[in-house]
């Protein structure tokens, strides 16, 4: 089989740079990869695997005809443009931005969970990826579900500022470095002093009290799922650099105990299981980082409910919460759909 011309848009930002380390480090089938990003960063470099070095090249001025896959991470607004044109030039679109999650005619995937959507891409040839915070809760709670129907779920995430961006890392990091000195300067990627603090605020607010990452956690759980399962959601941004945590409640229509949990956690794919009730028995972010599964710990029966579970999970909300979702949607796409290389793929009219 020959190669697979693959353009990642997006390529200097967290995301897109993720995009490119995975694509070397799972040797994806490609005979090409293009970094595409602004204008204002054509000629910036960015590693694609431990050698080699590409140039990023210009958006706006690319033409998708003989791309086969185009791995979006812009931003919405710039998706919601380019997606389309690249879909109609032929090239397949994993995007993973919001803009696209919640188009009926868009499959919205998480492979381990709805590999079987994918194939609906034929309708439009764009495919969405998940919030990060909604793909690791949804590995945990598919194979629950199945197990014993879920009847309703009460998270509270524990958010990295990577998922706000470069900007917000670099935030984090030069506040820090400055209340050592004594220094105060005004938060510009939050509404509030990131370090040391915790901020119970993500995107903006809706006219019903939640905030949009609220929001998309719940319709987005339903849309992958297939089940319309009650989520009742707090995003808190924390002053992590990478990894998203989650403290999850579960409620079930069936009986099921704790080491159910274990053992059908431990079996599903794409989660790890380590749960010790000793200290340090437990996976924390800064644990998680550069690593592709969904670790669950802190799995107990929660007392208060007939049939009631807690636990904890985290993940590299960058991997496995943004790029490497993204390239297994890829890796099932060339594996089980007979994608075409070379660009030969009937265009979207």
């Amino acid at each position: 089989m020959n190669g697979f011309k693959v353009a990642v848009v997006g390529a200097t930002g967290n995301v897109g740079r993720e995009m490119l380390r995975l694509l070397a480090e799972r040797k994806f089938p490609a005979s090409e990869v293009v970094a595409l990003a602004s204008k204002s960063s054509i000629g910036r470099e960015v590693s694609y695997g431990d050698t080699k070095i590409l140039k990023v090249k210009a958006l706006d001025d690319y033409d998708f005809h003989g791309t086969d896959i185009a791995l979006f991470s812009p931003g919405g607004a710039v998706s919601a443009k380019f997606a389309p044109k690249a879909a109609a030039a032929g090239c397949v679109v994993i995007d993973n931005t919001s803009h696209f999650r919640m188009d009926k005619e868009i499959p919205l995937v998480v492979p381990e969970v709805n590999p079987d959507a994918i194939s609906e891409y034929t309708k439009s040839f764009i495919i969405a990826n998940p919030n990060c915070s909604t793909i690791q809760m949804v590995c945990v709670l598919k194979p629950l579900h199945d197990f014993a129907r879920i009847k309703r779920v009460v998270v509270s995430t524990y958010q990295s500022v990577s998922g706000a961006g470069k900007g917000a890392m670099d935030e984090l990091y030069d506040q820090t470095k400055a209340m050592y000195m004594n220094e105060s300067p005004a938060p510009s990627n939050f509404t509030k002093n990131m370090p040391f603090n915790v901020i119970p605020h993500i995107d903006v607010f809706m006219d019903n009290g939640m905030t949009k990452e609220e929001w998309k956690m719940v319709e987005e759980t339903k849309k992958i799922m297939g089940a319309n399962i009650p989520v009742s959601v707090t995003c808190v941004r924390v002053p992590v650099f990478v990894g998203h945590a989650e403290a999850i409640n579960i409620e079930f229509e069936d009986p099921i105990n704790e080491e159910q949990v274990r053992e059908i956690l431990a079996a599903a794919p794409g989660v790890e299981v380590f749960d010790e009730r000793k200290d340090g028995g437990y996976m924390t972010p800064i644990e998680c980082v550069g690593e592709e599964a969904v670790y669950v710990s802190r799995i107990r029966q929660d007392h208060t409910l007939a049939n009631g579970i807690n636990l904890w999970c985290v993940s590299d909300n960058l991997r496995k919460g943004a790029a490497l979702n993204a390239i297994q949607i890829a890796e099932f796409l060339v594996e089980n759909y007979n994608l075409i290389p070379s660009g030969q793929n009937l265009a979207v009219n």
